[in-house]
């Protein structure tokens, strides 16, 4: 039996089509189970990792569990879910990012907040695996109003080039992880096959719902203070900010480890935005 958490979330979803056609046997653990729309073959569980005290059921009879954690908003609780967790699976594969190494526990920030789990999965006495990915295909998604309204996406630093990654990667190399053997201990670094300027990327959009999409240059600060507007802690939209400038002089890194888990090349961002033209008309 597996554990899947976020499997309505888009990595999630991946995870549990992957695993159903290894043929594991699969069970979901949901906030809300009526509303989970997972195929009927997935035993869908009431439970929520922030508080700890709800996950006994979903994790009756689990070997092994794909963790993806929901950063930040249940860190408070991390320590007595982790081990939860632990006191049930032998095995588990976490869902982290790029970075989290050389991260800062108690910095209050998306990367810090990776390196208190993996820390906390580490000393756990589980088979562990870490799915270290880079920046997400579909985060632009974020732009997908701006284009459907004026084929336009205004945001900072254009000339950022990325390697993202389409989450449905990042499942496959999970579920090799979860289903095969030799992954204990392994801290996959995972991304796209190339990387992108973010000019670029919007191109590619463009082509893929069949009309030209703009890049208009936003002033870093004006970004800072649009995401500041729109709820986000402040440090955290410096941190996105600068780290959008970082990429303009170093581009993200392209690593091969998608296929050489998995046999076959990580998906290109073209194919990523055919995948999603349909979010972006």
């Amino acid at each position: 039996m597996i554990l899947v958490t976020g499997a309505t979330g888009r990595v999630g979803r991946h995870a549990v089509s992957g695993l159903l056609a290894a043929g594991a046997e699969l069970r979901a653990l949901s906030r809300d189970p009526a509303a989970a729309g997972l195929p009927e073959k997935v035993e869908v569980v009431h439970g929520d990792l922030a508080k700890p005290e709800t996950l006994d059921a979903a994790l009756d009879g689990v070997e092994a569990v794909f963790l993806v954690w929901p950063t930040l908003s249940a860190d408070h609780a991390a320590p007595a879910a982790v081990e939860a967790i632990a006191a049930r699976a032998r095995r588990l594969v976490y869902l982290s990012a790029r970075g989290a190494a050389g991260a800062r526990e108690a910095d209050g920030t998306i990367l810090g907040s990776h390196a208190r789990l993996e820390n906390l999965i580490e000393r756990s006495g589980m088979e562990w695996t870490f799915l270290r990915a880079g920046g997400f295909a579909a985060n632009t998604l974020m732009w997908a109003p701006q284009i459907r309204d004026t084929g336009t996406v205004r945001w900072v630093h254009g000339a950022a080039r990325r390697s993202l990654i389409h989450e449905r990667d990042i499942a496959a190399v999970g579920v090799r992880a979860l289903t095969g053997s030799g992954h204990g201990g392994a801290r996959y670094e995972l991304t796209g096959p190339r990387a992108l300027t973010q000019i670029e990327q919007a191109h590619l959009i463009g082509e893929a719902i069949g009309r030209p999409v703009r890049w208009e240059e936003m002033d870093a600060e004006v970004a800072r203070r649009a995401m500041i507007d729109q709820g986000m802690p402040p440090s955290l939209a410096g941190a996105i900010v600068d780290a959008h400038a970082a990429m303009v002089a170093a581009p993200e890194p392209v690593t091969t480890t998608v296929e050489e888990i998995t046999g076959a090349p990580a998906t290109d961002f073209r194919q990523w935005a055919a995948d999603h033209a349909a979010d972006f008309r």
